[in-house]
């Protein structure tokens, strides 16, 4: 954003006077009479006149240097304080089951969450965000990353049975804490989604409670299909130690609304600075002022032209 002013407009009240003393200070003598002079003098008038015009052209030009006409630009610098997100995904055998989109029931569980999660991707722009894949072991998709479009391009291509047809549910979250632990951002996020309980992670319960009573890392974990195929206590446990929160959702709509409600709760930090860059032009009046006074010392010795 930028606009023109002038630096010391005050210097325009210099104008008055000029006007002022050019009217009332100028020297003034006894006039004699002489017949027909005003037919030799006609000629100098108007030459007196375009003095007139030069001085004052001059003068004008001369203030306005002196006010010192400026452009000023403002700028706004917006720092953004991004956060480390782990999205870790469910893509065991179970993920095939069908009914969880209710405007397309022959659509399986895990390509409704893949559209879910893409849109939330999007929309995390100053983020680095991550992506596990996991099922009887968990697979590393995608490291921390800014580049939304290589990410997004990744989800696409996650497939159930990639790396299995069990759920490890613990190995998954050790990775997604490790993988954060050497991250520098001052807030740190998983985002767990699962629809079953586990049965393969070499990790224990109790192991991954302990990691997560020590680390600073905020967890978010969602639960999908139906509730009497999680592990509800140990996975609200689990979020409560770390801060977080657990959501157990029936539907594609309900689980598109609980990443909105992250969404928004872990909103994107941003400080806004502003400066402004002043551009002096004062020289430009300032040469034809200049230029303008020469013209009328010129026209006005030189040719002898009276005043």
């Amino acid at each position: 954003m930028s606009h023109y002013s002038f630096e010391f407009p005050y210097a325009f009240l210099l104008l008055p006077l000029f006007w002022f003393c050019a009217k009332e200070c100028s020297v003034r003598s006894q006039a004699i009479y002489l017949p027909y002079i005003h037919i030799l003098l006609a000629s100098k008038r108007i030459k007196s006149r375009i003095l007139e015009v030069l001085k004052w052209i001059a003068i004008l030009s001369f203030v306005t240097a002196l006010a010192s006409p400026v452009k000023v630009v403002e700028y706004n610098n917006i720092k953004k304080e991004g956060r480390d997100i782990m999205l870790v995904l469910d893509s065991s055998k179970s993920m095939l089951d069908r009914g969880f989109d209710s405007e397309n029931l022959k659509r399986d569980k895990f390509s409704a969450m893949v559209e879910v999660v893409a849109d939330f991707i999007a929309k995390r722009q100053s983020d680095r965000v991550g992506l596990i894949n996991f099922a009887s072991s968990a697979f590393i998709a995608s490291p921390l990353t800014f580049d939304k479009n290589y990410l997004l391009d990744i989800l696409k291509k996650q497939r159930v049975g990639l790396v299995g047809s069990r759920t490890a549910i613990y190995d998954s979250l050790l990775e997604g804490e490790y993988l954060l632990s050497a991250s520098e951002a001052k807030s740190k996020i998983v985002i767990l989604l699962t629809d079953g309980i586990d049965n393969m992670s070499k990790t224990t319960f109790a192991d991954i409670m302990e990691v997560t009573k020590k680390s600073d890392i905020k967890l978010y974990i969602i639960g999908i299909g139906q509730e009497s195929d999680l592990e509800v206590q140990k996975l609200e446990a689990l979020a409560k130690e770390a801060h977080g929160k657990f959501y157990f959702v029936s539907d594609k709509k309900s689980l598109a609304k609980i990443y909105k409600e992250i969404e928004k709760s872990e909103t994107t930090a941003m400080k806004s600075e502003s400066y402004k860059r002043y551009f002096y032009f004062y020289y430009f009046p300032l040469v034809v002022s200049i230029v303008f006074f020469l013209l009328f010392i010129y026209f006005r010795s030189v040719k002898g032209i009276a005043k």
